[in-house]
């Protein structure tokens, strides 16, 4: 597969792939390829990201670092091949980069950039797209577990989340039977025990959090100004949006000294 038609396939936005191609001709491939090989790995991604964006220290709107991600991407394509994954999960697991770029434009008011630090995970096959929802290798208390995290265009409708759960079951028998787990978990501002006070019984969002026994709440947690308020950092609460009646309720609630935080829960034997 060409870069060209991994652009193409995940619908990266037309404006982004212009100065893409530009970064390909500039970059020197000796000095990055010990990355790329190093990102694509579970074991050695992390620090790979690390190091590369020390080496891009003057990278515009981290551009170099979204190339060489998407260069990773483009190769990793044959493991999910060699492995027999469906291509319908690759390309929907790559789908975060148009993604985020699409969230950082409607927080800052332009297109760049900013989750170099989350996407390692994506290109290294620690991270997956399944469904509705997405599922990562991870430990927990040192057992293996499957991390769950709920992208920001999630349909959280029990049938969806329903459906999800069932493919990935499905998925990591089959194409991970090697790697022994008994338990999903997840960690999230959704889970944050205070939104049962701001949102109708018949919420998608509680309806989600039932489906979790809540292990730790972490009330310093502040990941939900970026999904429940899209704004750029620094925003003052008195400028925060007021459009749902969620955003309402919530502001007021900062605005009086209080806090939504997040939570760490395991899915239910049931679910």
């Amino acid at each position: 597969m060409k870069l060209q038609d991994l652009y193409c396939w995940i619908n990266l936005q037309p404006g982004i792939i212009q100065k893409l191609e530009r970064i390909r001709k500039e970059l020197d491939p000796g000095q990055i390829e010990p990355y790329l090989e190093q990102l694509q790995k579970r074991e050695t991604a992390a620090t790979a990201y690390k190091e590369l964006k020390s080496l891009f220290r003057e990278d515009t709107d981290n551009l170099k670092m979204l190339y060489c991600h998407l260069e990773c991407a483009q190769r990793i394509f044959n493991r999910y091949q060699e492995k027999k994954i469906p291509q319908a999960v690759f390309i929907d697991t790559m789908k975060c980069f148009p993604r985020f770029l699409a969230e950082c434009e409607r927080r800052n008011g332009r297109m760049f950039f900013d989750r170099g630090w989350w996407t390692y995970r994506q290109i290294s096959m620690k991270l997956f797209r399944i469904g509705e929802l997405e599922y990562e290798f991870e430990t927990f208390k040192g057992e293996n577990v499957i991390g769950l995290h709920i992208p920001s265009d999630t349909n959280l409708s029990g049938e969806a989340v329903d459906d999800s759960l069932k493919q990935a079951e499905h998925f990591f028998r089959t194409y991970y039977p090697d790697y022994q787990y008994k338990k999903y978990t997840c960690y999230s501002w959704l889970l944050s025990p205070v939104l049962k006070t701001m949102l109708p019984d018949d919420s998608h969002i509680l309806s989600f959090q039932k489906r979790f026994d809540i292990v730790q709440e972490d009330y310093g947690n502040k990941e939900y100004m970026e999904w429940l308020f899209p704004v750029s950092e620094g925003t003052k609460l008195q400028e925060l949006p007021e459009v749902t009646s969620l955003q309402k309720k919530a502001k007021k609630l900062l605005l009086r000294g209080g806090k939504i935080g997040a939570a760490y829960g395991i899915l239910n034997a049931g679910c």
